[in-house]
């Protein structure tokens, strides 16, 4: 209301205005995102009616899948993982393991377990990167289906025919399934469940209703074979390959489909300083991924997806960086004896996110059915410290992006071709 707004502006010193002013925004995005919430029940609504309908998907066609998993010094986990597809109730898959130049014995284990499975393949490359190998397997892939697996993941049984049910009509050009944590360890693993549920419980259902998931397809995605003969492979010149080809996928006029109970368990980071490398290094790919396709950012060409990006570019880019630039203008007013006046409290606990980190986890975890979590529920408070590590992580993903930006104009490295997947795609396809 303005008698409001008037009263609290007016109590505020001039030093304090300009919190007050981006700390607004803040809130508004903030109570934006509790949207979430009604589209993801809105979700389920509509997949619980689709299963009663049984609409026809592309897991009655049976068709034939190829399996890619890269890998780069898993000798830990690789076995497991395999283990775990071979297990699958969806037999009519071929497994393609890709070891991207490995120093352990990634390699030997894979090639033990080849030995055993006539559905085995394994391919060997010199160490140049996730994309590269996945372009890899994919040209050496019979399938109808494309999908690709993290090395350091566990399906369950019903996975592939999961991921398969999330093509229910020819627009669908990409499934992304559900990472779910498992051994959770400490503190920060149990933040990470919380937040992880969020992702997929939640953001993922609300976005999936409007058409319009931006997010990369995660630890485990899978794609038409014809889609990728349309749009191009993986390229190789981004730390995000997963996530722009989806945005590539989306500008070429398919959908991304979220498939909740197509579920991988994979393992957090279990030291801050992992932790920290793999969100700078996804927000890399991120900021990336919006120079390669600023035509997208806003474009009404493409619907809610170009619309939504807006969105997304705001709050997982612009606000962080506010955070930042507010929770040092709160210590500065501190250090000067300013105290917040009565009456705007409220602003400060929108800055530290309180109340959308408290309120999301709770419905996140119901939207998953996994109650059980609640057992961490004692580390909820610990979100919004979360939150500002997440905010530090996308300022050091800036300024690692505009370093190597001067470095790049200042010394052009020069490549050969075939560095981005995208150029030439029927062609890469062929065996």
């Amino acid at each position: 209301m303005p008698w409001v707004e008037m009263n609290v502006t007016a109590a505020l010193p001039a030093a304090q205005l300009p919190l007050v002013l981006l700390g607004l925004p803040v809130l508004v995005f903030g109570l934006v995102k509790l949207l979430v919430v009604p589209l993801a029940v809105w979700f389920e609504l509509r997949s619980a009616h689709r299963r009663r309908r049984e609409v026809p998907t592309l897991f009655d066609a049976w068709p034939r899948v190829s399996i890619i998993v890269p890998a780069f010094n898993e000798a830990a986990a690789i076995e497991d993982c395999v283990r775990s597809i071979q297990r699958t109730r969806y037999d009519r898959y071929e497994l393609i393991l890709v070891d991207d130049g490995s120093t352990d014995c990634t390699a030997t284990i894979m090639s033990a377990l080849a030995a055993r499975d006539p559905r085995i393949k394994v391919l060997a490359q010199a160490n140049a990167g996730k994309a590269a190998a996945l372009n890899f397997g994919i040209r050496n892939a019979a399938g109808e289906v494309l999908m690709f697996i993290d090395a350091d993941v566990i399906l369950s049984r019903h996975t592939v025919e999961m991921m398969l049910r999330g093509f229910d009509d020819e627009r669908t050009g990409a499934v992304c399934g559900d990472g779910r944590p498992v051994k959770v360890k400490g503190v920060q693993g149990r933040v990470l469940a919380f937040t992880g549920h969020i992702g997929g419980g939640l953001v993922r259902r609300a976005l999936a209703v409007l058409g319009c998931i931006p997010t990369d397809v995660g630890a485990i995605g899978a794609f038409p074979r014809s889609v990728l003969e349309h749009v191009g492979l993986f390229r190789q010149d981004t730390v995000g390959e997963d996530l722009e080809l989806a945005w590539r996928v989306h500008k070429a006029g398919y959908r991304v489909v979220f498939a909740p109970r197509a579920v991988v368990l994979a393992e957090s980071p279990l030291t801050v300083g992992g932790l920290w490398r793999r969100r700078v290094r996804r927000y890399r790919g991120l900021l990336q991924t919006m120079a390669l396709h600023k035509d997208l950012i806003g474009n009404l060409r493409y619907g809610p997806f170009g619309t939504q990006l807006v969105f997304h570019a705001i709050t997982m880019v612009v606000l962080p960086a506010v955070q930042i630039l507010l929770l040092l203008g709160v210590a500065v007013l501190l250090a000067a004896g300013y105290r917040p006046p009565a009456g705007v409290d409220w602003v400060v606990l929108a800055w530290l996110g309180l109340l959308v980190s408290l309120v999301l986890p709770v419905c996140a975890l119901g939207a998953n059915r996994a109650w059980k979590d609640l057992r961490h529920v004692w580390a909820l408070p610990l979100m919004p410290l979360y939150s500002l590590f997440m905010s530090l992580a996308v300022i050091a993903a800036l300024v690692q992006e505009i370093r190597e930006r001067v470095l790049r104009r200042n010394n052009p490295v020069r490549t050969g071709s075939g560095t981005a997947g995208a150029q030439r795609p029927r062609a890469q396809l062929g065996a």
